[in-house]
C-alpha cells in the first residue's frame, strides 16, 4: 500500500478510531500513534510528533487525546484536528458507557474485574515498553537521561506537575545540544478564529444550562473545571474528581468511586474517561455525553488557541531545546506512571511471569492489540 502524506478525512477518522480502540495503558499509547503515524502512514516527520507531544504535556488535560487533536491540525487542518479528536475519543466513550450501563444493572464491578484483571498487568508492560521505545529514539546523550531522572524524582514527590515541567525546560535550555526543527504548516488565522468560536460556544451552552437545568449546569462546570486544572495527564484528574464527586458534593461513595477509576483504567484512552461513567451513574444518558463532552473540551480549546504561538515560537532553537528538556520529562513521567500502576497489583509468579512476557512480545515489535487479546485470552483461561 502506498503511504498517502495528506490522508482524507475519512482515513483519519477510521486510523484513529483503530488506534483509540486499542489504546490501552492511557499515556503509553503515544508511543502506540507514534508508530502509527510516523512509521506505518509516514503521515508525519518524527521531530514535528516530538514538538506536538511536548505541547500536549505543557497544557492541562488527557494528553493523548490532545495528541491526536494535534496531529489532525497538522495534517487536515481545524476540521481534521476534531475529526482525529472525535475517532480517537469515540471507541472509549462507547465502551465506558456499555461497561457503565452493565456496573449500574449488576451494582458491582466483581465480574468484569475477573475478566480484565489480566489487562491490568499487560497495561504495565505496555506503559513501561513506552518509556523504553521513547528513551530509546529520543535520548541523543547522558544529559537527556539526566533529565529524565531528575524528573522523575520531581513526579514521585507529587510536585506539581507544572513545576516539573517548568525544572525540565530550564534543564533543557542549559544540557540539550542539538534539536530538529519541526514541521507543517496550516492557517494559524483560522485555527485561532476557529478557537474563538469555540470558546463563545462554551460560554453560551453553559449560560443556557444554567437557566435551563441546575443540576446539568452543575455537572457540565464539575468537568470542565476538572480537564481545566489537571495538569500532567489524566491520572492528574483523579484526586480533582474525587474531591468534587465524593467529598464536595456527595455524589458518590468511596467504593463506586474507586470503581469507576478501575473501569477507566482498563478501558482504551485517557483514564479520564472515568468522567461518562459518573455521569452515567448520576444523571443517565445525558449525563454521561454531557459529561464526556465537558471533562475533554477545556484541553481541546487550549490546545487551538495556543498552537498559533507555538509553531511560530518552533523556529528558534533555544526553545526547541526547551522542548526537548520536556520531552525528557516525559520519559520520566512514562517510568512513574510505570511505578503507580503496579500498585494494586497481587505480584504472585504468575503476574510477573506475564508482564515480562508481555514486555517481551512489545519489545520484540508484536502489535500491541494482540498482546492485548492473548493477554486477555490467558487470564480467562487461568
Amino acid at each position: 500500500m502506498k503511504h498517502k502524506e495528506n490522508p482524507s478525512y475519512f482515513e483519519l477518522f477510521l486510523s484513529f478510531f483503530w488506534i483509540g480502540l486499542t489504546g490501552f495503558g492511557g499515556l503509553a499509547m503515544t508511543a502506540h500513534i507514534r508508530k502509527h503515524i510516523v512509521d506505518t502512514r509516514k503521515w508525519m516527520d518524527g521531530s514535528t510528533f516530538d514538538s506536538g507531544l511536548a505541547l500536549c504535556q505543557l497544557i492541562p488535560g488527557a494528553i493523548v487525546m490532545q495528541l491526536s487533536a494535534y496531529i489532525g491540525l497538522k495534517l487536515k487542518g481545524v476540521r481534521g484536528a476534531i475529526v482525529s479528536f472525535v475517532g480517537f475519543g469515540l471507541p472509549a466513550f462507547l465502551i465506558m458507557f456499555i461497561l457503565s450501563v452493565l456496573y449500574k444493572q449488576s451494582k458491582n464491578i466483581s465480574g468484569v474485574e475477573a475478566v480484565l484483571s489480566g489487562l491490568r498487568v499487560i497495561i504495565v508492560a505496555i506503559v513501561a515498553n513506552a518509556a523504553y521505545v521513547f528513551g530509546k529514539r529520543n535520548f541523543q546523550n547522558t544529559n537527556d537521561w539526566i533529565i529524565a531522572i531528575i524528573s522523575a524524582g520531581l513526579f514521585l514527590t507529587k510536585l506539581n506537575p507544572v513545576l516539573v515541567l517548568l525544572v525540565a525546560s530550564l534543564l533543557g535550555l542549559v544540557l540539550t545540544k542539538k534539536v530538529a526543527v519541526p514541521s507543517g504548516k496550516f492557517s494559524r488565522a483560522r485555527t485561532f478564529r476557529f478557537f474563538l468560536i469555540l470558546l463563545l460556544f462554551v460560554i453560551v451552552c453553559s449560560t443556557i444550562l444554567f437557566f435551563v437545568n441546575r443540576e446539568y449546569f452543575t455537572l457540565a462546570t464539575m468537568m470542565l473545571r476538572i480537564d481545566l486544572f489537571s495538569f500532567g495527564g489524566g491520572l492528574a484528574a483523579m484526586p480533582m474528581m474525587y474531591h468534587e464527586l465524593v467529598e464536595l458534593f456527595h455524589w458518590f461513595d468511596e467504593k463506586t468511586f474507586m470503581d469507576g477509576v478501575i473501569l477507566g483504567q482498563v478501558t482504551p484512552g485517557s483514564i479520564i474517561i472515568a468522567a461518562t461513567f459518573f455521569g452515567y451513574m448520576h444523571f443517565g444518558i445525558v449525563g454521561s455525553i454531557l459529561a464526556t463532552i465537558c471533562v475533554f473540551t477545556p484541553s481541546f480549546l487550549i490546545l487551538m488557541g495556543i498552537i498559533p504561538f507555538f509553531d511560530k515560537l518552533s523556529s528558534y532553537p533555544q526553545f526547541n531545546k526547551v522542548i526537548n528538556g520536556i520531552l525528557c520529562s516525559f520519559v520520566g513521567l512514562l517510568a512513574v506512571v510505570t511505578y503507580r500502576f503496579t500498585d494494586g497489583i497481587h505480584w504472585d509468579l504468575a503476574n510477573v511471569i506475564f508482564t515480562l512476557v508481555a514486555f517481551g512480545l512489545l519489545l520484540r515489535k508484536v502489535d500491541v492489540i494482540w498482546v492485548i487479546v492473548g493477554g486477555v485470552l490467558l487470564s480467562l483461561l487461568m
